[in-house]
């Protein structure tokens, strides 16, 4: 199967292909390379930031990975590049490697699984694999796995908002073309439940879900007919699935009490009813006052479907306001709540307040002429911008209670199960904490994914990536997961890790001066 040129291995940046062909030139072309993708900070959304991400976006990439190659339609775009001098970019032993080579199938891939719960500074991923084609891939990862996270990282926190209640992604028509697809894969990892994307639900194995829209009923008043009308023709068609929207006309007057006489003949013709939907005004006062109006003809459990750009803070905002005037207007707030199910859209699809996780992608060591690691950094004027090199392994600490209290960086080939005491260094300062061994259980968070260009085992299914997810977010501590100024959750490095950071930022300098 062909793929159009943008969406093969030349998804990429230009400047990946012109250092991959200085490598060439030095001789580092197939060098084993090791580089690690993380993110700095959380996003933060202005009024509100995350105190956690959820990993997402690795199945797409990987099955990319598995499919592009150099082949021929590449190779003679590259040969067609010109200097402004109208000499040829790219020189024809480069492009004869990349004919042969210039594939994937030498990379080795680890990555914290899909659905876990990620902290900055830790690597999402590590790519080991040719320096060249190692250094082309960046582009492709950092694309995938940066929107991915972002995305399950706001339908996460719109999950915690929401509690039980059914959440429905609703944002194809807003998001960022074919990037809808991912954003819909990444909110079904991160917490919502149904999708109105049809042909992504397909592919992953759910129903489509979805109303109708104002047009069905103005398409119908403007025929000559009613509203009640247009849901009698709605409900004839879908009688075992009929969610109206009820904000056409007039929601109390008209809307609601027209969706309870066609809910009455549903039910007459043995079908149950299954709700309304609102989509404009005062969504909390609205929702009491549709319960009241479904409660007193009958309909206890028909569900009241929000949505018009719902995010975390405004489904927090409406349940808030339930459950202080419920009272006074005659319904029982839980009970509202209980029925409720968001239909969250543009807001979760661009990750609005924060549109992009600033995930970077560094060379953390090199294989020299002997086939030994050589760490590699980079030095920047903000610590924290600094990475910490070498080949490395990651951990996450959970105490007694079985909470993550930490997520901890060591070199390979310490052993940290032997030690009694673990020192935790702050990844930027001379910080440092001891804590006993002890009833601290280590976990290593990252698995091999792609071995050599292999897929070690099947991608796990929907189902096991949002369990991942809900066992993830159950072992943080609470305040990690506050909407609002979440409590900090801690990053370290193992002394000898840290040493080396600080000797290699040392002679970096020396050499410099």
């Amino acid at each position: 199967m062909t793929h159009p040129l943008e969406e093969g291995i030349l998804y990429t940046d230009f400047y990946q292909l012109t250092m991959a062909q200085v490598y060439f030139e030095m001789g580092l072309h197939e060098r084993e390379a090791r580089f690690e993708h993380f993110f700095r900070s959380y996003p933060n959304y202005g009024a509100h930031q995350a105190g956690y991400c959820v990993m997402a976006g690795l199945q797409p990439l990987v099955e990319w990975m598995q499919r592009v190659r150099f082949g021929e339609a590449e190779i003679a775009a590259l040969r067609a590049q010109r200097s402004p001098d109208d000499n040829a970019l790219f020189q024809e032993d480069f492009l004869a490697w990349l004919a042969e080579h210039g594939d994937f199938s030498k990379i080795t891939l680890e990555a914290v699984p899909e659905g876990r719960v990620v902290h900055p500074h830790i690597p999402l991923s590590v790519v080991t694999g040719p320096l060249a084609m190692a250094q082309i891939l960046e582009t492709a990862l950092l694309n995938q796995l940066n929107f991915g996270t972002l995305i399950a990282t706001k339908a996460a926190r719109v999950r915690e908002s929401a509690g039980e209640a059914t959440v429905m992604e609703f944002g194809l028509r807003r998001a960022q073309g074919f990037a809808a697809n991912g954003a819909t894969r990444a909110a079904l990892i991160g917490g919502a439940d149904f999708t109105s994307n049809t042909g992504a639900s397909i592919r992953l194995g759910l129903p489509p879900r979805g109303t109708h829209a104002h047009a069905l009923v103005q398409a119908t008043m403007a025929m000559g007919m009613s509203e009640l009308d247009a849901f009698r023709q709605y409900a004839t068609r879908y009688p075992d699935s009929t969610v109206l929207l009820v904000d056409t006309v007039d929601t109390l007057r008209s809307g609601v009490p027209n969706a309870i006489t066609i809910f009455q003949e549903l039910q007459a013709q043995g079908h149950k009813p299954v709700g309304i939907r609102l989509d404009s005004g005062d969504l909390a006062y609205l929702s009491m006052q549709s319960a009241r109006l479904l409660d007193e003809a009958g309909f206890p459990e028909a569900s009241i479907v929000l949505s018009n750009d719902l995010d975390e803070l405004i489904i927090w905002q409406i349940e808030s306001q339930i459950r202080q005037e419920a009272a006074r207007m005659g319904v029982e707030a839980e009970s509202v709540i209980r029925r409720l199910v968001f239909g969250v859209g543009t807001k979760l699809v661009t990750s609005e307040g924060d549109g992009a996780l600033g995930g970077v992608y560094k060379l953390v060591a090199l294989r020299d002429a002997e086939g030994h690691w050589q760490p590699a950094i980079k030095i920047s004027e903000s610590a924290e911008k600094t990475p910490t090199p070498g080949v490395k392994r990651a951990y996450r600490l959970y105490d007694e209670r079985g909470v993550a209290t930490a997520d901890l960086l060591a070199l390979a080939d310490e052993k940290l199960q032997e030690q009694e005491m673990l020192e935790l260094r702050h990844p930027f300062g001379q910080r440092r904490r001891v804590v006993r061994r002890e009833g601290i259980t280590l976990e290593p968070l990252h698995q091999t994914i792609l071995e050599r260009g292999v897929l070690r085992e099947e991608f796990p299914s929907l189902g096991a990536l949002r369990a991942r997810r809900r066992a993830d977010i159950a072992r943080l501590d609470p305040g990690v997961r506050r909407l609002i100024n979440p409590h900090i959750y801690h990053i370290s490095l193992t002394p000898s890790l840290w040493t080396l950071k600080q000797q290699l930022i040392e002679q970096a300098r020396a050499g410099s001066r």
